[in-house]
């Protein structure tokens, strides 16, 4: 799960790390109060939406004059935000964070997130604050830094120094850098995080430091112990298919393809919606039903598949383990009577139960293709919407 920057920032706040005053704001009106309410400019006015590279797409603007920033946000406001992360379609922008300036002096990077090769949460910094850490990794890794955290001892004092040395900071900045990098990792503990980014991390001419951006991911897993990160969730952001799968436990992301993909186990779907592609078709979604479904929610990622308009048919992809052939079946059939099925529809069915479950489907009545194999199924459904 993600939540929006000034989101973040509160929560980062908490923890004593230092962030820009700064208010969220959903009108004009409320953005040119905020301005008065922080004093004197320069002030900046951000777009709030689930992705970066926001001031490149227009979406992060610096107003020195009080009535311009009612005016930027009105603009802001109900714009469609285009950046590399969004793809070409955008996200509208529902809220603007006002916040008040400051004086860089330099702009910096750190994160915090787990190397899954060390299965420890990594502190890394970068001299090269501002930029995508993907571009500096490629041209410039001589320039990121890391220290791996002991989870038993958590971040050290002096592994907060060496990453505050390795930045070039010097002096009293020193203890301020090792103050708020505790910060940032007591956050990613207390929080679950999988992800806090601070780009770019500042440092003003008054020799402070502040997170001048902040970016939060969370474990969706530990959710359940997280209220108030959970209350957090603006559904406004995401897939609304996306947000329907999350209700019946089921793991679905949208896709740009035709066919529909119903599979039980991630490693099988990501190899479906290979062999799918091998055979010139396109995916529209990645399904995994999970090992345990039930009749019901069989049913419910069914109906889920055949809600998008660009399915064109669909390729269910079982291998029976705990999860039995007879129970996919019979929620195929139950949804497909249900929605009135209008799709061709290919099932690939092996493993415990496959004879009942291929009984349930011949006995349906439904006009229900079965794959002898996954590469039979994925030939059959490329066809079939390709006709």
């Amino acid at each position: 799960m993600n939540i929006h920057e000034y989101q973040a920032k509160e929560i980062l706040r908490a923890h004593g790390v230092p962030v820009p005053e700064g208010y969220m704001c959903t009108s004009s009106a409320c953005s040119r109060e905020t301005a008065r309410r922080l004093g004197d400019g320069p002030w900046v006015v951000k777009a709030q939406i689930h992705a970066g590279g926001r001031g490149k797409g227009g979406g992060v603007k610096l107003v020195r004059v009080a009535d311009e920033v009612r005016d930027v946000a009105r603009d802001m406001l109900g714009m469609t935000l285009v950046t590399h992360q969004t793809g070409p379609e955008g996200k509208v922008v529902k809220r603007v964070l006002v916040e008040k300036g400051c004086n860089i002096a330099r702009e910096l990077y750190v994160s915090l997130l787990v190397d899954r090769k060390t299965s420890k949460v990594t502190l890394m910094a970068s001299t090269e604050g501002g930029m995508d850490i993907e571009e500096v990794a490629a041209k410039t890794p001589e320039k990121i830094f890391f220290e791996q955290i002991d989870p038993l001892i958590g971040l050290a004092p002096f592994q907060g120094r060496n990453v505050a040395f390795s930045l070039g900071l010097g002096g009293k900045l020193v203890n301020k850098a090792v103050k708020l990098f505790e910060g940032l990792y007591q956050t990613f503990i207390d929080c679950d995080c999988s992800l806090v980014e601070v780009n770019p991390l500042v440092v003003t001419a008054e020799g402070d430091l502040l997170a001048l951006d902040a970016k939060m991911g969370f474990d969706d897993n530990a959710l359940y112990r997280q209220r108030a990160v959970s209350d957090m969730r603006d559904y406004d952001e995401e897939d609304p298919h996306e947000v329907e799968a999350s209700q019946h436990d089921l793991s679905y992301i949208s896709l740009d393809g035709n066919i529909g993909c119903m599979v039980n186990g991630a490693g099988l779907a990501m190899a479906t919606m290979d062999i799918i592609k091998h055979y010139g078709g396109n995916p529209a979604n990645f399904l995994d039903v999970g090992g345990g479904a039930t009749i019901e929610r069989v049913t419910e990622a069914f109906k889920l598949i055949l809600s998008d308009d660009k399915v064109k048919g669909i390729f269910v992809n079982i291998f029976g383990g705990i999860m039995k052939c007879d129970i996919i079946a019979t929620g195929i059939v139950e949804a497909a009577k249900q929605v009135s099925l209008q799709v061709p529809l290919i099932v690939r069915l092996e493993g415990t139960n496959v004879a009942k479950g291929k009984e349930i489907l011949a006995a349906s009545g439904l006009d229900i293709t079965v794959a002898d194999g996954m590469a039979d199924g994925a030939g059959k459904i490329v066809k079939a919407v390709s006709a």
